[in-house]
């Protein structure tokens, strides 16, 4: 009982946290400063005078963000328990939510169906990465049970 109070606990500091971020990133009146717009810049210049991240662009790199910004919203519904396709659902709805209260609200902000998009696949990912992980471990479980040890151990001697 204890570990699952513990795990919750965890979940719930995970998921604010993750949600702090997310609000921080897309709700704000404005991504960044001129500060940060010119460190981005200037990355972005030297990315193009090198032949091998020449291809590297702003809307590379913004699409790039949004997609790994959802991954950690795929994985926290499977850890809430929530099926493989809420997990998706939840990226779809969110991320047309924050699009829509930029349209709506946030004049200095740009609302895109890319970046819907690109939240959606993040999340896609974030589920994609669990169901992997889940799959794995339940068969490394499976060489545990004991019609399974049987075989094994019959096999190495």
């Amino acid at each position: 009982m204890q570990s699952t109070k513990r795990r919750r606990a965890l979940l719930v500091a995970a998921s604010a946290l993750y949600a702090s971020g997310v609000w921080w990133m897309t709700l704000r009146p404005t991504i960044y400063d001129e500060n940060v717009g010119g460190i981005l810049h200037a990355i972005l210049r030297a990315a193009r005078g090198w032949p091998p991240t020449a291809w590297i662009t702003f809307n590379g790199i913004e699409f790039t963000a949004n997609v790994v910004m959802f991954v950690p919203l795929g994985v926290l519904v499977l850890l809430w328990g929530g099926r493989w396709w809420h997990g998706i659902a939840a990226g779809l709805l969110i991320s047309s939510a924050i699009e829509t209260t930029q349209l709506l609200f946030l004049p200095t902000r740009v609302a895109d169906v890319r970046d819907v998009i690109a939240n959606t696949s993040g999340a896609t990912i974030g589920v994609v990465l669990m169901v992997v992980v889940g799959w794995r471990a339940a068969r490394s479980q499976d060489s545990h049970k004991p019609r399974h040890r049987k075989l094994i151990d019959t096999s190495a001697q």
